[in-house]
């Protein structure tokens, strides 16, 4: 008679595998949704403005070079001397000191059900140059003549769209208006302001410049000035900081963030970075222009994101689908093995459908309200059907409302993993680890022989009797 128990419990573990086939299917059905607001977010970007990226300003001193150089003369052994001439030299002249504070906004986009957090930010940016004279600019050749053609000072902006006003330049006591196109070679991207010869004199100049820039997701710096200070505040509470240099300082709170980088040149390969991808993007080489276009300096960036994603809370959710059946069926069979009540298998797959459908209410729910309220929403509803149909299988509305309370118990756990990433793993264990805990205790003193070989009419006599 042991032969009962064994099919039951395989009928149970048989059962619990068919229930992760709609769980599976959930969990497909949750990444779909996910990509479709990654379309969202990309359409979105294609149609107003992307990630930004800046760096800047770069003083840029074109200049042409002129030498001599000895040709030999057909049929004779004398040489005479010839010029060539080497033009479209360039060279980058980076900030002695650079002070930017940026203040950022946000606002909301939409495309359809799905939402893209997009901000806006006010950058006043300040520094001085060191401009050197003509006799410092670097030769290819030994003793050859220098000419020096109007400088210019080069902006890079990875998405010009986000510009919403024309900045002005303020060099020196003179003041200027951004024109388009970066002017460089590697990423012709952004914004620049020609300069006129006398306007580039050696020695050290001032500049500052306001530059009103919004985006989507994530705003990027590349320092490339000999002594870096960049500043930002905005009243979103979420940043996200990455990049190769993290805040020396910041804050972070619910009225918002505030951090401070200081960056020196020492600490950067970004001046030669760039340097390099000009070089490269100057040569006759196709794949190392390419190569160059697509490089990027040394930078750091805040990311403003979403405090919860839907997608991947749910995604995250579902992970814990089967431990969650495997717990309610543990408890249905405590019932069986404690209290002489049987449950067939069929009852056993419709509770766990019950649990399974959970997954698709949150889901469904969280696209159009907030997460919290769609969890809530959800795991009532799911709480709710098993209690009621648990009160009419095991013939008690005690236990029906036993099995609501340990399942309300088990959803806000869950929503404890959800909403501490970083403690996931312990509370997990714990949860684990007490379940076994609680099933060993109720089950210390059952003879697990005695109950193999229980008759199974005498199993429903006691229920019976229990009823």
């Amino acid at each position: 008679m042991q032969k009962k128990l064994l099919f039951k419990i395989l009928a149970v573990i048989a059962v619990m595998l068919l229930i992760g086939i709609p769980l599976l299917m959930i969990e497909s059905t949750i990444r779909e949704r996910s990509a479709y607001r990654q379309d969202a977010a990309r359409s979105i970007a294609e149609d107003s403005v992307g990630e930004q990226t800046v760096y800047g300003p770069v003083l840029v001193m074109p200049y042409s070079e002129t030498y001599e150089v000895m040709e030999p003369v057909a049929g004779d052994e004398k040489r005479k001397e010839a010029k060539r001439y080497r033009k479209q030299l360039r060279h980058l002249v980076f900030p002695d000191q650079l002070e930017v504070k940026s203040t950022f906004g946000t606002e909301r986009r939409y495309r359809g059900i799905h939402q893209v957090l997009m901000f806006q930010g006010e950058h006043a940016v300040a520094g001085a140059f060191t401009v050197p004279p003509v006799s410092a600019l670097p030769r290819t050749v030994e003793r050859s003549d220098i000419a020096p053609e109007p400088p210019f000072v080069a902006l890079g902006i990875s998405d010009v769209r986000g510009v919403r006003d024309i900045p002005k330049l303020r060099w020196g006591a003179r003041s200027f208006e951004f024109e388009q196109g970066s002017g460089l070679a590697a990423a012709r991207q952004g914004l620049h302001v020609p300069l006129a010869m006398a306007d580039a004199t050696a020695g050290p100049v001032q500049f500052s410049f306001g530059l009103s820039l919004s985006g989507m997701d994530r705003q990027q710096f590349v320092p490339l000035a000999r002594n870096n200070r960049f500043a930002m505040a905005s009243s979103w509470p979420h940043p996200q900081f990455s990049g190769r240099f993290l805040p020396e300082q910041r804050k972070v709170g619910e009225q918002g963030f505030e951090a401070l980088w200081r960056i020196s040149a020492l600490s950067t390969e970004a001046q030669q970075q760039l340097r390099q991808r000009e070089l490269a993007a100057g040569s006759g080489d196709e794949a190392a222009r390419n190569a160059a276009r697509n490089a990027v300096p040394d930078s750091f960036a805040v990311g403003f994101i979403e405090p919860v994603n839907i997608y991947s809370m749910a995604d995250r959710a579902t992970k814990y689908g089967l431990l969650f059946v495997a717990l309610t069926f543990a408890a249905f069979f405590l019932f069986e093995v404690l209290k002489r009540l049987p449950i067939h298998p069929v009852q056993y797959a419709l509770v766990g459908l019950a649990l399974v459908l959970f997954f698709l209410l949150l889901v469904s729910l969280s696209e159009h309200i907030a997460f919290l309220g769609a969890y809530l929403l959800a795991s009532a509803a799911c709480i709710l059907l098993t209690g009621y149909y648990l009160a009419h299988v095991l013939r008690d509305r005690r236990r029906g409302l036993a099995f609501g309370a340990a399942l309300t118990a088990l959803y806000g756990v869950l929503y404890g993993l959800l909403s501490s990433e970083n403690n996931a793993l312990v509370m997990g264990a714990i949860l684990l680890f007490a379940v076994l805990a609680a099933i060993m205790v109720a089950t210390r003193k059952v003879d697990w022989y005695q109950l193999g070989g229980a008759d199974a009419a005498q199993i429903l006599t006691d229920r019976q009797k229990a009823i």
